[in-house]
C-alpha cells in the first residue's frame, strides 16, 4: 500500500498515545488500554467469505459456514478499500508472523485505520524483534482492516456492509464495516486451518495448550463458556497458548503470540494470571468504569456478555519461552452441559475421541441470548466450525491418525471428555460443577491417578467414567445419582441423545462406521 504517511511498527506506547490523542480510547487504573469497539463487539460469521477461485472451489467444505464471494466483488471492495485509505491522515502497519515453528511459519503484514486495531495485532500475532523485522518485509499473507468501508450488498453481493473476506490466491485478508478487533485474528487462524492440513501435514487445532513439570504435554478443546482459558492457565504447568495450536509430526506449537481472554465477571480468586496480565500493553475492549472513571468493572455486561482483553503471551509468568511443547500425552474436550446429564470426566477410546470432535458438543443456557427459556445444545464441529474451511473429516480423519501412531508407537494418548456444566439436575435446577472439582479431576488425569481406578460404562452414552478420583466426592461422578428424580434423569439424557443423533447425521456419510456407531445409545 502506498500512502503518505505509514506509522509502521509503531512501540506500544505511540499506540496508546495516538488512540487517547484521537479521543478513540483511555488508561485503566491498571494501565490497560480500553476502548470500544463500536456496533459490533462480537464476530459475524454471517458476514464471514471466502473468495471462490481455482484454489478453493474443489476443496472448500462450502456453505452456511464457508459462504462464496467472486472474485469481481473481492478487487472492488479491496479497490474501495485503497482508496478509502488514501484519505485518512495515517495508516498503521504492522508487520508479524504465525506460527511458533520456524518451519511453518507465514508472515504477515497488517494494516490497520485504527491505532488500536494494529496494537491488537502487536499482542496476539508472534513479535519479530528489530534484526528479523527486515526480513519481513516480503510479507506472504497482507491483512487491510479499515471500519470505516462499508460494502454495498446490491454491488458485491454481501449480506449488509460490513465484511471480512478471506483470498487464498492474492494471499489477502479484507475486513471492513466491524472494528471488532477477532475478525483480524480469526481471518489468519481461518487462512492457517486450511494451509496446515492441506499443504504441510500439519493439524491445525482450537484449543489451548500446557506442558507440566515433566515435559507432557496436554490439549484443552472447548467452544465459548466451557473453561478453555481457565484451565489451561495453571499455576503447576507453563501455558504454551490460550487458543490456537498445530500440531505437527515434530511437536505442538502455538499459532499466535498473546491472549485474547473473556473478562466477563473476572476476579483475582477465581483466574489469577489472566487477572494480573491486564497491566499496560494489554487492550480491554468494551469495558465499562465503576464510578471512579478508571477501574474496570468486569461485573458489567451492559455493553455486552463478549468483553475481552488481549495482551502478549508473556503477560503471563508461567510460560514456555518459546511457545512449543511435545507431542501430546492427555487431550480434554470441555463441554459445559447445561442438560446436567454428562459424567464430569469420562475416557474415551479412540472412536469416541473422534465423535466427539466431529460433534463439539456443548450447551447454551437460558438468559444468555434473547429467546433462550430453556438449555439450547450448540455443537460446532472441531470445536471451531466457524473457522474451518475443510470438510469437519478431514481435521478428525488427522487427529485418528495420530491417535493410533501414538498407540502403535507404544505412547498412547488419553482423551478425557470433561462437563464442566451442571450436576443434580439441569440448569435452573441443578448447580454447575464446583471449579475446585473440574481442576482436581484434571489434575489426576494428568498425574496419572486415574490410570488404576475402576471405572463404570454410561449405558445411554457409552462414556466409561471413573468411580473415584482424589479430591472429589464420588457422588458426582456418576451424574444419574445426583438427582433427586432418576426418572427426569433418564429423559434428559435420552432428549440429549438424539439431539446428538440429529447433529451427526450431518457427517455420518463422511464418517467411518465405527466412529458413527461411538456416538450415545
Amino acid at each position: 500500500m502506498q500512502h503518505h504517511n505509514l506509522r509502521e511498527n509503531l512501540k506500544v506506547a505511540a499506540l496508546v498515545e495516538d488512540t487517547i490523542t484521537q479521543g478513540q480510547g483511555h488508561l485503566s487504573d491498571t494501565g490497560a488500554l480500553i476502548i470500544n469497539t463500536g456496533k459490533f463487539t462480537g464476530r459475524s460469521p454471517k458476514d464471514r467469505f471466502i473468495v471462490e477461485d481455482d484454489i478453493t472451489r474443489d476443496t472448500v467444505d462450502w456453505g452456511k459456514i464457508n459462504i462464496p464471494i467472486g472474485q469481481e466483488a473481492f478487487d472492488q471492495l479491496l479497490e474501495k478499500t485503497l482508496d478509502y485509505a488514501q484519505g485518512l491522515d495515517a495508516v498503521y502497519v504492522r508487520d508479524a508472523y504465525a506460527c511458533a515453528s520456524r518451519k511453518y511459519r507465514i508472515n504477515i503484514r497488517v494494516y490497520t485505520e485504527y491505532p488500536w486495531q494494529n496494537m491488537f495485532a502487536y499482542n496476539m500475532f508472534l513479535r519479530p524483534d528489530d534484526e528479523r523485522i527486515t526480513n519481513l518485509m516480503t510479507d506472504e499473507w497482507t491483512i487491510y482492516a479499515f471500519p470505516g468501508v462499508k460494502a454495498d450488498p446490491a454491488i458485491h453481493g454481501t449480506r449488509q456492509d460490513n465484511f471480512s473476506i478471506i483470498n487464498f490466491t492474492k494471499k489477502t485478508i479484507l475486513i471492513g464495516g466491524t472494528a471488532y478487533t477477532g475478525e483480524i485474528k480469526k481471518g489468519i487462524f481461518s487462512v492457517l486451518n486450511y494451509v496446515l492440513p492441506t499443504r504441510r501435514d500439519v493439524l491445525s487445532m482450537h484449543c489451548s495448550a500446557n506442558v507440566g513439570a515433566k515435559g507432557d504435554t496436554a490439549l484443552f478443546f472447548g467452544l465459548s463458556g466451557t473453561g478453555k482459558t481457565t484451565l489451561s492457565n495453571d499455576p503447576d504447568r507453563r501455558l504454551i497458548g490460550d487458543d490456537e495450536h498445530g500440531w505437527s509430526q515434530a511437536n505442538v506449537f502455538n499459532l499466535e503470540g498473546g491472549c485474547y481472554a473473556k473478562v466477563i465477571d473476572l476476579s483475582e480468586s477465581k483466574e489469577p494470571q489472566i487477572y494480573r496480565a491486564i497491566k499496560f500493553g494489554a487492550l480491554l475492549e468494551n469495558i465499562v468504569l465503576k464510578e471512579d472513571g478508571h477501574t474496570p468493572d468486569y461485573a458489567d455486561d451492559s455493553i455486552t456478555q463478549n468483553t475481552r482483553v488481549s495482551y502478549p503471551i508473556d503477560h503471563i509468568e508461567n510460560i514456555m519461552y518459546n511457545s512449543r511443547g511435545d507431542l501430546p500425552r492427555n487431550i480434554f474436550f470441555l463441554t459445559c452441559d447445561a442438560f446436567g446429564v454428562l459424567p464430569p470426566i469420562s475416557k474415551l477410546t479412540p472412536e469416541q475421541a473422534m465423535y466427539h470432535f466431529i460433534s463439539g458438543y456443548t450447551a447454551k443456557i437460558a438468559g444468555t441470548e434473547t429467546g433462550i427459556t430453556e438449555p439450547q445444545p450448540n455443537f460446532s464441529a472441531c470445536f471451531g466450525a466457524p473457522f474451518i474451511p475443510l470438510h469437519p473429516t478431514h481435521y478428525a480423519d488427522m487427529l485418528g491418525n495420530k491417535l493410533k501412531q501414538a498407540d502403535e508407537e507404544g505412547e498412547p494418548i488419553n482423551v478425557w471428555l470433561v462437563n464442566t456444566g451442571w450436576t443434580g439436575g439441569g440448569y435452573g435446577e441443578g448447580s454447575r460443577i464446583e471449579l475446585a472439582f473440574t481442576r482436581a479431576m484434571i489434575k489426576a488425569a494428568l498425574t496419572g491417578a486415574l490410570d488404576d481406578v475402576d471405572y463404570v460404562t454410561d449405558p445411554v452414552f457409552g462414556l466409561s467414567r471413573p468411580t473415584s478420583c482424589p479430591d472429589v466426592p464420588n457422588a458426582i461422578l456418576n451424574p444419574r445419582d445426583t438427582w433427586r428424580n432418576e426418572q427426569q434423569y433418564d429423559a434428559a439424557a435420552e432428549k440429549l441423545a438424539k439431539l446428538f443423533h440429529d447433529n451427526f447425521a450431518n457427517y455420518a456419510k463422511q464418517a467411518d462406521k465405527a466412529i458413527v456407531n461411538a456416538g450415545p445409545e
